[in-house]
């Protein structure tokens, strides 16, 4: 993992860095450079000079114009810059002529995000998805030598007649990136079993989702009482985190906590996560921590909702928590919808201050989401029957004289209505007490 980690060149001593920003096509927007400028400290880099312009395109050759390009070179030369990190995404063929102009590393906003991601993976699983998503975004960008990478294979007896060292090198990436995609579906698998466990126990999953640094992981530590890692910097966690919680009305949750997302998340990195962040798309419910002290709260709800969407996770219920009012003016309060479901719990996970009301809501909530009562199913319905005693969900049986099945239940109404539409039958259909 290492040999992709480009952090590992600034482990001797901290990097200089030069940033550049444009405003493309007249729009201008503060907060993305002071986001880009947060990036880069996370990443562990120093900056030296931040460059801003405006353009109404991208040039092909530079990305920045000619003029701009030598501003750039100029500052790079003064301050002694050892990186030049663009907050944009640049094709191959820039970021070339860019190293060539500059004389030094030229990295985009995608392979920023990709660094920070491979500092911050902490387990197995995590490192294999981060190295995922830099092979699939360097394999188009095959301007270093890769033969470092037959010492993972074996260099003997791999390398054809005739063959080019650029081709080898692309087989040897597309053979790794293979070996990684074999281990993730592994693991998926593994998460996907452990998911079913979940449902038939009818233990209802709850996933903080939100914006890198609004407080997810604050949150999660004061529920839990756990001690997962917290960093007043962007992408603090990135491996999930998973903790069983009680709640009144004899209600236990699973409380997961995933990563940060970000204002264009580098798609190989979703895709990569994928197995991760399904926890997020099969949840019963998602929490959407807000900072609600940010300025820039409604750019990163639709941020947060666009990666949502993106997961397929559009359709699972949501409350937006916002988080940090001890930093504001707003006070604790949970604000209920028409329906009388509460969409927006508002609270301070730093000082704990409404997070006692948050836990006390769901608890009301999930105990409606469980099903109590009797049912009777014909003969016929024999394959449901074997199914709830699989999950563990009858709690007795009679019979009636004319055969049916008299079960008293206890299960989850999301598990139930699940079976039901498995066998194709209408709860309004059987006889329910």
């Amino acid at each position: 993992m290492e040999l992709f980690d480009l952090s590992s060149q600034a482990d001797a001593r901290i990097e200089h860095a030069v940033l550049v920003q444009l405003d493309i096509g007249g729009r201008k927007n503060t907060q993305d450079a002071d986001e880009f400028i947060e990036l880069v400290k996370s990443a562990g880099a120093e900056t030296t000079a931040l460059i801003q312009g405006t353009r109404h395109t991208p040039t092909p050759r530079y990305f920045a114009g000619t003029g701009k390009a030598e501003e750039i070179k100029q500052a790079v030369q003064v301050h002694g810059a050892d990186v030049v990190i663009f907050n944009h995404t640049l094709s191959p063929a820039q970021e070339r002529n860019l190293e060539q102009l500059f004389e030094c590393r030229v990295l985009d906003r995608t392979r920023l995000i990709l660094d920070i991601f491979a500092q911050r993976a902490r387990s197995h699983e995590g490192k294999l998805q981060v190295e995922l998503a830099q092979l699939k975004h360097m394999s188009t960008r095959l301007i270093r030598g890769w033969t470092h990478l037959e010492r993972q294979k074996g260099g003997i007896g791999m390398r054809g007649p005739g063959e080019t060292q650029l081709e080898t090198d692309r087989r040897l990436l597309n053979i790794r990136i293979k070996q990684i995609k074999k281990r993730l579906e592994k693991v998926g698998n593994q998460r996907k079993q452990g998911r079913q466990s979940r449902q038939k126990a009818q233990i209802p999953t709850v996933s903080l989702v939100g914006y890198t640094n609004a407080g997810k992981s604050t949150l999660f530590n004061c529920i839990t009482a756990s001690e997962v890692y917290v960093a007043d910097q962007l992408f603090a966690t990135l491996d999930p985190t998973m903790r069983r919680v009680e709640l009144s009305h004899q209600q236990s949750i699973i409380l997961v906590d995933t990563v940060g997302f970000i204002r264009d998340l580098p798609h190989d990195l979703v895709v990569a996560f994928r197995a991760t962040l399904q926890e997020t798309a099969e949840a019963d419910l998602i929490l959407h921590v807000i900072d609600s002290h940010d300025e820039q709260r409604d750019m990163y709800r639709q941020q947060v909702n666009e990666v949502i969407r993106q997961l397929g996770a559009e359709d699972v219920p949501q409350i937006e928590v916002m988080n940090k009012i001890d930093l504001s003016e707003h006070t604790m309060r949970i604000d209920p919808h028409h329906s009388g479901v509460p969409t927006r719990a508002w609270l301070s996970a730093h000082t704990a201050h409404g997070v006692d009301a948050l836990l006390d809501f769901l608890g009301k909530r999930f105990a409606k989401a469980i099903f109590s009562g009797t049912i009777t199913l014909a003969p016929r319905h024999a394959r449901l029957r074997a199914k709830l005693y699989e999950d563990h969900a009858i709690i007795s049986e009679q019979s009636s004289p004319q055969g049916d099945y008299l079960l008293t239940l206890k299960i989850h109404q999301y598990r139930l209505k699940q079976l039901l539409d498995q066998e194709n039958i209408k709860l309004e259909n059987i006889t329910t007490q």
